[in-house]
């Protein structure tokens, strides 16, 4: 057994790459949005409000990334009796709010996208444009 791994993290250019592609899905769907990118370890790459987006979204969209990152899996997905325990022994910074995707690239999680300020569906759906830009340019 080795005492150190190799790991794949997203640059600061891979975040900004991401957050492009979800800007433009959002733009698209005339949804303003707050869209949080993560590093593997929910730590906040870059960052963006939309004109018209809600003001409380900009902290529900880094959860929403963050979990994602930590989990390795989409929000939204755990049992309603579970996501209030959830939130609370992390001090809300944890959620199941859906709308946090991570990014994987070659069975690795290398970062995640947290969106919010419209329906769940909406969040989640600019979220996986965001992840779609990445996880496509690492297959090519």
């Amino acid at each position: 057994m080795t005492d150190t791994v190799s790991v794949r993290r997203l640059t600061l250019a891979g975040a900004q790459k991401a957050l492009a592609a979800c800007l433009a899905k959002a733009e698209a769907m005339k949804v303003p949005q707050c869209i949080a990118v993560t590093d593997d370890g929910g730590h906040l790459l870059a960052f963006a409000r939309m004109e018209g987006s809600k003001v409380m979204s900009i902290e529900s969209a880094t959860a929403k990334a963050r979990t994602a990152a930590s989990s390795r899996v989409q929000t939204g997905n755990v049992h309603a009796e579970v996501e209030i325990k959830l939130a609370l022994a992390t001090g809300g910074k944890l959620t199941n709010l859906k709308g946090g995707v991570p990014i994987i690239i070659e069975g690795q999680v290398v970062g995640a996208i947290g969106v919010g300020s419209g329906t769940g569906d909406q969040d989640r759906e600019v979220a996986l444009a965001g992840v779609a830009a990445i996880e496509g340019a690492s297959a090519g």
